[in-house]
């Protein structure tokens, strides 16, 4: 019997499926997809943290399904910009955004950001997920989250925190720390985190937050202190640095995430194609070996599960945005 290109690839992927997974039942996988390359939109600069993820996963998924799949640096709007163009693309599977947080928390604080998290993706599947880290300037009288918080009491406007640009995580975060803890810290917002991480080391502002791999080289030679992870519990690697809990602030976890999704209309059975390929991606040892370097842990799970935390922290994001009235109209 002959079995056409198509055929023998898709055959092939659920073997691949079955054996590393060990499931009972053969996953439903879609016919004729993928009929060409498949394009991984990246909203960020190459070189930066979301494309040295969205790299592996993508020659990794090339690997699995037997086709192309090249990255597509769509670069401004803190992520707009690539966000809005998977979401006027064709629903067919080929072209994927490789969303992180900002995708959340932009659209949360810009009404204009241009596209919506919810109605506008279909959620393919989770990749990771990891705490960022708040870091303080030396100089700064304060050793530990608590202390902050009670110094930012005694002295209103006085402490200021630099954050990767408006409307992103590392700016959301402070608006949330402040809305939970009553306090004023003037936020002050910068094109990227590594103009605002130079500026923390020489003093010129006192606080920021930044994923671990950015800002751990600065704590663990001495330049920066670290408060706390952003998360409810510790991370691995910085075993030293408390948690949010453990910081006097339970239920507060802010986690720095990794996903694909596809766009509005996408056939349910290419996006459980490609969740099944992206969970077999996420499992490889050199995979898990490369987001533990980042701080990442691997965070699979099914399209509906993802919906749920985009949902959650999507609608999370908003409440903060109007608990502190923040008025953002432009990037």
């Amino acid at each position: 019997m002959l079995f056409t290109t198509a055929l023998a690839r898709r055959i092939w992927l659920q073997c691949m499926v079955l054996g590393a997974v060990g499931l009972a039942a053969q996953p439903s996988l879609a016919a004729g997809f993928p009929e060409h390359t498949i394009k991984i939109v990246v909203p960020f600069a190459p070189g930066a943290g979301t494309d040295a993820i969205g790299r592996l996963v993508a020659t990794k998924l090339a690997e699995l399904l037997k086709t192309p799949v090249v990255v597509d640096n769509r670069v401004g709007a803190s992520g707009a910009l690539g966000a809005q163009a998977v979401a006027q693309s064709a629903p067919d599977g080929h072209t994927l955004l490789l969303a992180a947080a900002p995708f959340t928390t932009v659209a949360a604080a810009l009404p204009g950001a241009g596209y919506h998290p919810l109605t506008g993706f279909a959620p393919v599947g989770m990749i990771a997920q990891g705490p960022l880290v708040w870091a303080a300037n030396n100089a700064l009288p304060a050793n530990t989250l608590p202390e902050l918080v009670a110094l930012a009491r005694q002295r209103p406007g006085a402490l200021n925190y630099g954050s990767a640009g408006v409307g992103g995580v590392n700016h959301l975060v402070l608006e949330s720390l402040k809305a939970r803890t009553g306090t004023f810290v003037t936020h002050i917002p910068y094109r990227g985190i590594a103009p605002a991480t130079v500026d923390a080391l020489s003093g010129e502002i006192h606080l920021l937050t930044g994923t671990i791999p950015a800002l751990a080289p600065f704590i663990r030679d001495g330049r920066l202190k670290a408060l706390a992870v952003t998360s409810q519990r510790r991370s691995s690697a910085l075993p030293q640095v408390p948690s949010m809990e453990e910081a006097g602030l339970p239920g507060f976890n802010v986690l720095n995430y990794f996903a694909l999704m596809a766009p509005r209309g996408t056939p349910s059975s290419v996006v459980q194609t490609l969740n099944a390929a992206l969970a077999l991606v996420v499992e490889l040892p050199d995979v898990k070996a490369r987001l533990a370097l980042d701080a990442l842990e691997p965070a699979t799970g099914t399209p509906a599960a993802l919906e749920a935390f985009l949902v959650k922290d999507f609608e999370g994001w908003k409440q903060v945005v109007k608990q502190q009235n923040l008025k953002i109209d432009a990037f």
